[in-house]
């Protein structure tokens, strides 16, 4: 199939980029290096680096596309917060843009990348698909809303849509000289940010709370290797069908506290983190771990690397050699 990539040159969208190059697609990136990175691009895909509000120029009807995956997306739920209409104007507006495009040019299939933070503050754990959604923050809103969007076009136009709503991503995609990680300016993520500790370019690890009702008092939270979410992306696309708009969840299905990651990333690495225990996040949930019960007997979709020392292994075997340069 000839596919369209949004934010190819992310941490997600380049590793399901790889993935889709080996499965013999014809991809096209577009990404216009906002928050991507250059060297994370493909180089056996096409660069179109524009933004997703011009995608008509891409997304033409001789174009001959099969299908578009859609990672384009601002993604700090704190920076949403204080700067909403940057999160409106790209996440949902951008996206409706895209969807117009994708409309006018008669492209089949879409997969979306969404995100557990539709759900909030859960009520019932593990969260299923059919969990209330009440999002605390404005990137959780906008994800919502193109969700919507998306069951919307399926309905009225016959697109054949899939949502993929994703909880904490970890690891990194390390197939022979192929290595992509995450990196993020700035980065929010525990294990980058442990990883940055354990270096010795940060000072100390902050964990925010540790009187939460769990088992040593720290957070909850479902972590899923990138090369496993990857892998899903190619499912959904084979699965999606005219007319409807089907959604997953993709998790571990089991959580893992701060503390843990916090020994786990002290075992692979074999340095000390200075750990800082802060007050409590407003709205940090103590608990979040995924039902993906659906992905699994509707995809066929099971996690290859479930734990945390393999996420943790590979995050660090990318940090080292292309964040610290070592061998």
């Amino acid at each position: 199939m000839k596919l369209l990539v949004t934010g190819g040159a992310g941490f997600i969208g380049s590793v399901v980029t790889r993935m889709l190059l080996d499965a013999g697609h014809q991809v096209v990136i577009l990404d216009d290096l906002r928050t991507g990175h250059r060297e994370a691009l493909a180089p056996d895909a096409t660069h179109v680096e524009a933004s997703i509000h011009d995608a008509a120029r891409v997304i033409t009807a001789d174009a001959g596309f099969d299908g578009v995956l859609h990672f384009a997306a601002l993604i700090a739920a704190g920076e949403s917060m204080i700067k909403p209409e940057l999160y409106w104007r790209n996440n949902t507006v951008g996206t409706l843009a895209l969807i117009d495009a994708v409309r006018a040019a008669g492209v089949p299939r879409m997969v979306f990348s969404s995100t557990a933070a539709v759900y909030g503050n859960p009520t019932e754990l593990p969260i299923t698909e059919n969990a209330v959604k009440a999002p605390t923050n404005t990137y959780g809103a906008t994800k919502l809303a193109v969700d919507m969007a998306l069951t919307s076009e399926a309905i009225a136009h016959g697109l054949a849509a899939v949502s993929l709503r994703y909880f904490n991503v970890a690891g990194a995609h390390l197939a022979g000289d192929i290595a992509l990680g995450e990196r993020h300016d700035p980065e929010t993520h525990l294990i980058p940010i442990a990883l940055d500790v354990a270096a010795g370019r940060r000072e100390k690890l902050q964990l925010f709370g540790d009187d939460y009702p769990t088992v040593d008092g720290t957070c909850v939270r479902d972590y899923i290797h990138v090369a496993d979410l990857a892998r899903a992306h190619l499912l959904a696309l084979d699965a999606a069908t005219s007319g409807q708009h089907r959604i997953y969840n993709l998790g571990n299905g089991n959580g893992f506290t701060n503390r843990q990651v916090v020994d786990v990333v002290r075992e692979v690495t074999g340095h000390q983190l200075p750990v800082e225990v802060a007050p409590r996040r407003e709205g940090d949930p103590a608990e979040l771990v995924a039902s993906s019960t659906l992905a699994r007997e509707e995809l066929g979709w099971v996690p290859q690397k479930p734990t945390l020392h393999d996420m943790v292994g590979d995050a660090w075997a990318f940090y080292r050699t292309h964040i610290l340069g070592q061998q």
